[in-house]
């Protein structure tokens, strides 16, 4: 049970942002082919001089966050170290590329003027997983305090010797072992 603290906490926190990612993406493309297009005046979208700003950010953090999440989940299945370290910089990267969103997603509010309500589902996506994308960044960094919380980053035998094959008996004064050519 104590070592999979860290794995019954993020996994249903990783379903839950991968859903909120991929409805961004769906209501963002949505809102970006009607602003292209022009169509500012449609009832349900609206939108002021933040708007295209806030629907690329909103797009790319959508993208990398729904990325990740895919990454978070291959990591949630093996759990090791080495599908840690894909799964943590993803991660970290798609929570600042959200968090860019959110500042614009910020300013969009604080200009006010008529926001549909696609624009404001996409506004509260972005500014609900700005917090919980951070808190998974951190559930993915707690192996670092307790072995409990995830794989650790305290695998001292990972990648030396002992676990590369070697022949326990050979001798560890970095001398040449018998059988290989110098």
């Amino acid at each position: 049970m104590a070592q999979t603290v860290g794995r019954n906490v993020a996994a249903p926190l990783l379903f839950i942002n991968l859903i909120m990612y991929l409805l961004i993406i769906g209501f963002a493309s949505w809102c970006i082919d009607r602003y292209i297009n022009g169509q500012t005046y449609h009832p349900s979208f609206g939108g002021n001089s933040a708007t295209p700003f806030f629907l690329t950010f909103a797009i790319l953090a959508g993208v990398t966050g729904a990325v990740s999440k895919f990454l978070g989940g291959n990591h949630i299945r093996v759990w090791r170290n080495d599908s840690l370290a894909a799964a943590a910089s993803t991660a970290i990267i798609a929570w600042a590329v959200t968090a860019l969103a959110f500042g614009f997603a910020c300013k969009e509010i604080n200009i006010g003027g008529h926001r549909g309500w696609r624009l404001r589902v996409v506004e509260a996506f972005v500014i609900i997983l700005t917090f919980t994308q951070l808190l998974y960044v951190l559930l993915l960094h707690a192996g670092m305090f307790s072995s409990k919380y995830g794989p650790g980053y305290r695998d001292r035998d990972y990648g030396t010797e002992a676990t590369a094959g070697a022949d326990p008996a050979a001798p560890k004064g970095g001398g040449p072992v018998s059988g290989t050519r110098v």
